[in-house]
C-alpha cells in the first residue's frame, strides 16, 4: 500500500512540479526505507539472549532509530533548501487537483497503516516500531498541509506552495529529533519513568515479608525492562527464606507488567534481587 502511494506522489509530482508535494514524496519514501530497516532490524533484536550478548539484542532498534534520525534530518534540510530556491525562483503549479486526489488517496492509506501499527504496538513495545508509527500519525497532518497547499494555488495562490514545503521540513526535522532522543536514551540506559519505577517499589513492598526497597535501578533494552533493586528483610531469617522471598517478588514484579493484565505498564521484565538485612540498610542511612 505504501509503494502504491509512492508512486501516486511521484506521479502528482511530475506532473504539478509542486514543492510540498515533492515534500511529501521525499517523507514516504523515507517511510518505506526505515520500515525496511525496521523489518530487519527487529528480526535481529527478537533474537533471545545467547553467550554474546546476555542482555539480549534489543539495543538494536535504538542504533536503527538513530539512522533514521540522521537520514530523516539530511531530508528536510534539501527539501528546505529546494523550497527556500522555489522562493527566489517561482514555478507555476499544474494539475493542482490531481495532488489533491493524490494526498486524500495518501490520508486513506496512512491511516490504514497506523491502525495495523497500534495493533502490532498493543503486542510489543518496540522502539522502531514507535518512532515508525509516530512518523505515520504526523503523515496525517502533513499530508493535509500538502492538500492545502494545492488547494490555493488551485484557486491561484501559487506562492504559497514553498511556504508549504518548508512547514514539511520543520516537520521532518522536528520527527528526526524525537526519534534520535529516544533512541539515545536506551543506548545511554536512561531510567524508566517515574510512574513506572513508583510502581515497581510499591509491588515488591506490598510482599508482607518486605520491610523496603532502596538502591532500585532501571533501563531498558528493546522490549525488555532490567529491574535490579535491594530488598529489606528481617536480620535472622534464612538464607533459603530470604532466598525463597526474593523469588516471590521477582514474580510479583514480572506480573505486575503483565501485558494481558496491566497494558499499561505490559512488557516483558528481567528482574534481578540482591538481599539485605534491614538493621544494616538502616545504620547504613
Amino acid at each position: 500500500m505504501v509503494s502504491v502511494m509512492i508512486f501516486a506522489k511521484a506521479w502528482a509530482w511530475l506532473a504539478s512540479g509542486s514543492a510540498a508535494m515533492l515534500g511529501s514524496l521525499t517523507d514516504s519514501l523515507l517511510d518505506i526505507s526505515a520500515t525496511l530497516m525496521n523489518f530487519f532490524v527487529l528480526s535481529y533484536a527478537l533474537k533471545p539472549a545467547d553467550d554474546d550478548h546476555r542482555f539480549g539484542h534489543g539495543k538494536a532498534e535504538a542504533l536503527a532509530g538513530l539512522g533514521q534520525s540522521a537520514f530523516i534530518a539530511g531530508s528536510g534540510c534539501l527539501l528546505a533548501f529546494h523550497a527556500i530556491e522555489r522562493m527566489f525562483n517561482p514555478v507555476a503549479i499544474t494539475h493542482s487537483l490531481l495532488g489533491v486526489w493524490v494526498s486524500v488517496f495518501a490520508i486513506f492509506c496512512t491511516l490504514v497503516v497506523v491502525f495495523v501499527q497500534y495493533q502490532a504496538l498493543k503486542r510489543t513495545e518496540s522502539v522502531a516500531l514507535k518512532a515508525d508509527s509516530l512518523h505515520y500519525k504526523g503523515d496525517l497532518f502533513l499530508n493535509l498541509a500538502v492538500m492545502l497547499a494545492l488547494l490555493l494555488a488551485y484557486y491561484g495562490i501559487s506562492g504559497a506552495d514553498p511556504y508549504f514545503a518548508i512547514l514539511v521540513a520543520a516537520y521532518l526535522l522536528y520527527n528526526a529529533w524525537q526519534i534520535a532522543t529516544e533512541s539515545a536514551g536506551h543506548l545511554m540506559d536512561k531510567e524508566l519513568p517515574d510512574e513506572e519505577k513508583a510502581h515497581i517499589v510499591a509491588v515488591a513492598c506490598a510482599h508482607e515479608a518486605v520491610h523496603g526497597v532502596h538502591a532500585l535501578r532501571t533501563r531498558q533494552g528493546g522490549k525488555v525492562r532490567f529491574v535490579e533493586f535491594h530488598l529489606e528483610l528481617d536480620d535472622h531469617i534464612p538464607l533459603v527464606q530470604a532466598h525463597r522471598i526474593a523469588d516471590e517478588v521477582e514474580l510479583m514484579v514480572k506480573d505486575a507488567f503483565s501485558l494481558q493484565k496491566h497494558p499499561e505498564f505490559g512488557g516483558e521484565v528481567d528482574v534481578l534481587i540482591h538481599q539485605d538485612p534491614v538493621s544494616a540498610t538502616r545504620k547504613h542511612h
